[in-house]
């Protein structure tokens, strides 16, 4: 019996000369949430667009749902519901217009369209606002309504491009627990989500997180099985001036990056370094003018993943599942 809700091999899709993914495989496992991570450029929004099937690979295979999404599109898409970075919504149709036209165009008859729709867009938060123009919602609000109608055919997977971009905390928090409560229902109805993010507290969510780079992905895992490959070699700095503390941080031999959070820094150590790094950056510090008020051993978090990831220096182990 197949685990996998979806199982993609090989992916490559070249415009000309550009190889905007380069052989990139996906297992998801029912119930899973999926977090795609990478910089502008590297590859998410098109491997997205062929998993929905939007784009042929130029290389490669995709099965959803146990259909082959080369030769039975229309099976395959039944099962899928679809999220884009742009709203794709009619901004001069009312909510419940909305949902009803993207409804009814997958087949959804008037007795079935109707009763799934308000309870959706209870489900949402839109369920007083059916009546209101898409083009008067605020961003947020415009989001759950694109979310409304990726769900009104209870799709098994949903494929989410940067949803939250751009919209406040508050939504976005909001959104996740829509999501949450969407992969957790127990009544049948829970989906798999792939989702693409910029933001590294969404992709701590995930179940697992694969980080593109060049369009391949270069590792995956759960976010505490890539936070751990980190173990024992982030430091958080404090003091004044900042650029004084980064300079002297830089010129440590044992030190690989030094990078800002908020009114502090982060300095990623060599292996095994720590304890040395911590014992005579104090004194550099003072030497050069700078100001300490504290020095720590922390746990690294996926941010510091990333920027790890995001260098030409390979500091991870090959990818595991």
């Amino acid at each position: 019996m197949n685990d996998y809700l979806v199982q993609a091999s090989g992916l490559k899709k070249y415009f000309g000369p550009v190889h905007a993914v380069d052989d990139v495989s996906l297992q998801i496992k029912p119930g899973e949430i999926y977090g795609l991570v990478g910089s502008d450029g590297a590859g998410k929004t098109t491997t997205m667009r062929m998993l929905v099937g939007a784009l042929l690979p130029t290389e490669g295979t995709i099965s959803v749902c146990g259909f082959d999404l080369r030769h039975q599109v229309e099976q395959a898409r039944s099962t899928m519901g679809y999220l884009s970075q742009r709203f794709s919504m009619y901004e001069d149709l009312t909510v419940l217009e909305n949902i009803r036209f993207f409804a009814e165009i997958r087949g959804l008859s008037a007795t079935e369209w109707l009763p799934r729709s308000m309870e959706i867009l209870e489900f949402v938060g839109l369920d007083k606002f059916i009546d209101r123009r898409a083009g008067q919602l605020s961003g947020g609000m415009k989001q759950k309504l694109g979310l409304a109608s990726a769900l009104v055919t209870r799709p098994r997977l949903l494929l989410l491009d940067e949803p939250t971009t751009g919209v406040d905390p508050v939504t976005r928090q909001d959104f996740w627990q829509l999501v949450i409560k969407l992969v957790s229902a127990r009544n049948g109805d829970g989906v798999s989500v792939i989702i693409s993010t910029p933001y590294m507290d969404e992709a701590s969510r995930c179940h697992r997180v694969g980080f593109m780079k060049a369009g391949k992905i270069i590792t995956e895992g759960t976010p505490s099985n890539l936070r751990a490959q980190l173990a024992g070699r982030i430091l958080e700095l404090r003091g004044s001036p900042l650029h004084i503390l980064r300079h002297v941080a830089h010129a440590d031999p044992d030190v690989e990056d030094v990078a800002a959070f908020g009114d502090k820094l982060h300095i990623r150590v060599r292996a095994d370094k720590a304890g040395l790094i911590m014992k005579r950056l104090p004194e550099e510090i003072k030497a050069a003018g700078g100001l300490l008020t504290e020095l720590r051993a922390i746990p690294s978090t996926l941010e510091d993943v990333f920027i790890a990831l995001s260098e030409d220096r390979e500091f991870l182990p090959s990818p595991t599942l």
